[in-house]
């Protein structure tokens, strides 16, 4: 039986929590996404890697919990930090999920908001509690806001980010695609993203440089939260 659905968007993602795995099945393709079956801090977890982007994102995790069926699903990996104190080498565990591509404002929603979904989509509490209490030796674990839309941030976007969700700690292309497809579904969803990049100039080239570190630091809070929770 599956206790977590652990979901990340590349392979190099996928990577840490195999090599992390007591245990590791064989990787299949689902849908054009992989998937393999893992033991994780003695859980049964089935990690999906779904390709990078909104869509492809929703479209796994549906494909995925059809048939694991419903436990709580992990969202991790490493994502851009847009926080003000937030760095590289941090880790960002979302309490809230929103779009920053996302704006029906002149129909009265708030910025960030899908018509006939909530402001924002929630976190599992018992997880983000849990997060709280975890430390980096070398980086810190932030709780807050994470924010999604299909467009790589950086230096020519984030300071519009930044002024409409002042609140945000990050930004990727799955996260918030993967909250409102387990909201629809009624199950448990967070998220835990490494950071690998701060959006600026050069954020490409830091996110190249960096995604792997991100990535492990990710699947180790990931792994904390498995035995803890």
């Amino acid at each position: 039986m599956t206790d977590a659905l652990v979901i990340v968007a590349m392979g190099a993602e996928a990577e840490p929590f195999r090599q992390r795995a007591s245990s590791a099945g064989p990787v299949r393709e689902v849908g054009h996404a992989e998937h393999s079956d893992l033991v994780l801090a003695g859980r049964e977890v089935r990690l999906v890697a779904s390709g990078i982007g909104l869509v492809r994102a929703a479209v796994a995790l549906t494909l995925a919990l059809q048939e694991v069926g419903p436990v709580v699903v992990i969202s991790a990996g490493s994502a851009g930090g847009v926080g003000m104190n937030v760095h590289v080498g941090d880790v960002v565990v979302g309490d809230a999920y929103t779009f920053h591509s996302a704006d029906a404002t002149a129909f009265g929603y708030e910025r960030g908001q899908v018509p006939g979904m909530p402001v924002v989509f929630p976190a599992s509490a018992a997880h983000v509690e849990a997060a709280r209490a975890l430390t980096l030796p070398d980086g810190t674990v932030r709780t807050g806001l994470m924010l999604s839309g299909d467009s790589f941030v950086d230096a020519r976007t984030v300071d519009e980010v930044r002024g409409a969700f002042p609140g945000a700690l990050s930004t990727d292309m799955e996260t918030t695609a993967l909250a409102q497809a387990s909201y629809l579904a009624g199950v448990p969803f967070v998220s835990v993203r490494g950071v690998s990049d701060l959006c600026g100039p050069i954020a490409g080239d830091d996110f190249r440089t960096h995604v792997d570190d991100a990535a492990d630091r990710s699947a180790r809070i990931v792994e904390a939260l498995l035995d803890a929770v």
